[in-house]
């Protein structure tokens, strides 16, 4: 019986360090890739998975100041993959989808306290027309502070891997004009309106003159990632935003990401019991 157990305790043992050796090894391999931080709404009041409570987004911001990380731009990061200028240590993107006027509100004046930069993927058509929109006033203070940046995030935000080829172009050509014109600066990303992309749409983007597009797909932005496909770090999709699991995203993405992937397959397969002991914060 002590021979089974010794057996069994060096099996287990060998199986803890292989594990630690994969996880060393994939952590190293992602450590030049970027975290593109994915946020909607900030606010106190829609309890969805949309949202981030202003208080959890101030410590999320304030963990990130305190602990050495620089803010940077879409087009920062590209130009370093692709022209070689220098990034700062430990560099983050801050990125908002939709234009939401709590944006404005409690985003902006928290990322003004720590001195961070965000950037904010418009729907054109929204600014100015609906209540619960940024208005072209607001865009255009937080894009003179030098802190925020603005990229496209379509004209309506429709699901343009099943609009006409016709009307995908207008979304994704028609917003990129129109955020220049109202903002008087070049456009060079965009956000895939509810993730959704197929080889045509990226070709389109391309075409209209976007550097890059990002997805809501779980993972780092890296240099050698397709730049009409670039992965970012969802802080959304659950109503449980503690600091712990931010901080878990936030460094451990390498290792969360595939985990969240192989998860959610098993989600759609119908395996819910397999799921559950699948960690993914």
């Amino acid at each position: 019986m002590n021979v089974w157990i010794k057996r069994l305790a060096l099996i287990v043992l060998a199986v803890i360090l292989a594990g630690a050796a994969i996880c060393t090894y994939i952590m190293y391999s992602a450590k030049n890739a970027v975290p593109v931080l994915n946020y909607h709404q900030i606010n106190d009041r829609d309890e969805n998975a949309l949202t981030v409570h202003t208080d959890q987004f101030e410590a999320q911001m304030k963990y990130l100041a305190d602990n050495g990380y620089h803010t940077i731009t879409p087009e920062d990061m590209v130009d370093a993959w692709e022209n070689g200028t220098e990034l700062p240590d430990k560099p983050v993107i801050i990125t908002f989808d939709d234009g939401y006027a709590d944006n404005y509100r409690n985003a902006y004046p928290i990322l003004k306290k720590y001195n961070l930069k965000g950037t904010i993927f418009l729907i054109s058509d929204y600014v100015g027309t609906y209540p619960n929109y940024l208005t072209w006033t607001q865009a255009e203070e937080m894009q003179e502070s030098g802190l925020i940046n603005f990229e496209s995030h379509t004209l309506s935000h429709e699901q343009l891997d099943s609009t006409s080829p016709e009307e995908t172009w207008n979304q994704v050509d028609g917003s990129k004009k129109a955020l220049e014109w109202h903002l008087r600066k070049e456009i060079n990303f965009l956000a895939y309106p509810c993730g959704s992309y197929d080889e045509e749409l990226q070709r389109m983007v391309k075409d209209a003159g976007y550097q890059g597009a990002f997805t809501v797909n779980y993972g780092l932005a890296d240099k050698q990632d397709n730049r009409y496909l670039l992965d970012r770090v969802p802080i959304f999709g659950c109503t449980n935003h503690t600091l712990m699991r931010f901080k878990m995203r936030l460094s451990y993405t390498p290792i969360f990401a595939p985990l969240a992937r192989f998860h959610k397959n098993l989600l759609d397969g119908g395996h819910t019991f397999i799921a559950k002991f699948i960690p993914t914060p």
